[in-house]
């Protein structure tokens, strides 16, 4: 986890650090706040058991295990934190791992934004084979000889596959056709007409070439399904494929490297030391701009009421994040061009802000 990412906040007044950034945002208001610093060692040195506990709200970044749903983690980190507000922002299919982010307490108000993040991916594929799920855990429906295709191939079949381009869902999915998922009707041997969605693929590179089997790292936008990428490349090859293994590496700025395994997050729940895996709920708004509001401003936004602006930062475009002078979360706000004034969107309690451990 960076520095500009804490799980935790240590200090009760503004660091230092909070104080260039204020100047920062007086100099340009389109700059992006960094959460507050965490004392160096704090998530380290944090006791078990800790006593005068903050609300359990905030960010948990899992490590899914294979095998598991996204909907067990979420029940077991339920059981385990006592909370039930518990939600994922993104299903991983059983067979998948890597990051899956959970809202609790009042982040889940922030699950949509978590959803809207870009989202990268490690997938392994099956050349010669394809399956009813369009995945291994499906039955093998057509086989096709792989052995004329080239890495070149690969390569150039790539290409129709990068930026902008139209994908048609697989039968195997949550998405819903007349009030039933379209797994459920895929279950009872139905194939419905999927209209194709539009989406946004920033990156596919062919990371290696083993045939049978190829690997593939890829940058898409929310709605992509990997498993449709395998079927459909498969049959710009001529040889059929599926998806053989699935990672995820990141959603946003939360990364593989910082995920935590399940056990250890539910053991930190039952042992009282979950503060130091999570993040603070803002930690999924840091790609908008931030305003730093007085005292008074913060008090008026608490209270729902708009919040007129002088000169710096009038007419930011979009959902801007808000802190309070000491540097605490306020929630997220909009500009009101008719009223020239900040009008609250959705604004979390103070309590909702990250939480503290002793870093001594």
């Amino acid at each position: 986890m960076s520095e500009d990412q804490p799980a935790v906040e240590a200090q009760d007044e503004a660091p230092p650090e909070l104080a260039r950034w204020q100047q920062r945002l007086i100099e340009d208001r389109s700059a992006i706040i960094p959460l507050v610093p965490v004392a160096p060692g704090a998530k380290e040195t944090a006791p078990k058991g800790l006593t005068d506990q903050p609300a359990k709200s905030g960010i948990l970044v899992i490590d899914k295990p294979k095998g598991r749903t996204s909907h067990d983690v979420v029940q077991a980190i339920r059981r385990a934190s006592g909370e039930r507000r518990v939600g994922h922002a993104g299903t991983l299919d059983p067979m998948a791992t890597g990051v899956l982010v959970l809202c609790i307490g009042s982040a889940t108000r922030v699950v949509d934004e978590i959803q809207a993040l870009s989202k990268v991916y490690g997938a392994e594929l099956r050349l010669g084979q394809e399956t009813d799920t369009q995945d291994a855990e499906g039955v093998v429906t057509a086989e096709h000889d792989w052995r004329g295709v080239t890495r070149a191939a690969v390569e150039a079949a790539l290409v129709a596959f990068r930026g902008d381009i139209m994908q048609v869902p697989p039968m195997h999915s949550a998405l819903h056709h007349e009030g039933k998922r379209l797994y459920e009707l895929a279950r009872e041997g139905k194939v419905v007409e999927r209209a194709p969605r539009a989406l946004r693929v920033d990156r596919l590179d062919l990371v290696a070439f083993e045939p049978p089997f190829l690997r593939l790292e890829m940058q898409v936008s929310k709605g992509f399904y990997v498993r449709s990428l395998a079927f459909d490349l498969g049959r710009a090859l001529g040889c059929g494929a599926h998806l053989s293994g699935l990672v995820r590496l990141a959603v946003g700025q939360f990364r593989l490297a910082e995920a935590e395994p399940l056990p250890k997050a539910v053991e930190a729940f039952v042992e009282g030391w979950w503060p130091t895996v999570m993040h603070p709920l803002d930690a999924a708004l840091e790609r908008l701009p931030a305003l730093i509001m007085d005292a008074d401003g913060e008090r008026e936004l608490r209270f729902g009421r708009q919040v007129p602006a002088g000169e710096e930062g009038r007419g930011i475009p979009g959902m801007v994040r808000a802190y309070g002078p000491e540097g605490r979360f306020i929630g997220l706000v909009e500009w009101d061009e008719t009223h020239e004034a900040w009008q609250p969107s959705k604004i979390f309690p103070s309590a909702a802000a990250a939480p503290k451990v002793d870093g001594s």
